[in-house]
C-alpha cells in the first residue's frame, strides 16, 4: 500500500523551475538598454527616492515625538496628507522643504553621487 502511495505522489510531482530576477524583467519589461526597460528602471528609482524621503520625514517626526496631526498643523495640511507624504506619495520639492522646515531641520542636502551634494535650502 505504501509503495502505491509513493508511486502516485511521484507521478504528480512537477519539476520546479527557478527564474532569475533579470529573466523576469526581460520577459515582462524588456531587455536592459531598451527604452521600455530604461523607463521602468527610472520610475523604480524615482519611487525608491520618494519612499526614502518619506521615511526620513517620518523618522524625524517620530524623533521629535510629534504625531502626524501635529506635523500637519505646523505645515497647514491635514493628517492624511502627512501620511501620504511619509509613504512616498505626492512628494513635490516644495512639500519636502515645508516638511523639513516645519520639523526644524536647519538644512538638507541632495546627494548627486559623483557630482557631489547640493544644499536644498
Amino acid at each position: 500500500m505504501q509503495n502505491r502511495l509513493e508511486m502516485s505522489t511521484t507521478k504528480h510531482k512537477r519539476e520546479m523551475k527557478t527564474t532569475s530576477h533579470e529573466q523576469v524583467l526581460e520577459k515582462y519589461i524588456g531587455k536592459a538598454g531598451t527604452p521600455e526597460r530604461d523607463e521602468f528602471e527610472a520610475q523604480v528609482a524615482a519611487e525608491a527616492q520618494e519612499y526614502l524621503i518619506g521615511e526620513a520625514i517620518r523618522e524625524t517626526r517620530k524623533k521629535q515625538g510629534l504625531t502626524q496631526e501635529e506635523l500637519g498643523q505646523r505645515m497647514g495640511v491635514q493628517r492624511a496628507q502627512i501620511s501620504k507624504l511619509e509613504n512616498g506619495h505626492g512628494i513635490a520639492y516644495s512639500t519636502i522643504i515645508r516638511a523639513f522646515k516645519a520639523l526644524g531641520v536647519p538644512s538638507a542636502f541632495l546627494d548627486l553621487g559623483s557630482f557631489g551634494r547640493v544644499a536644498l535650502w
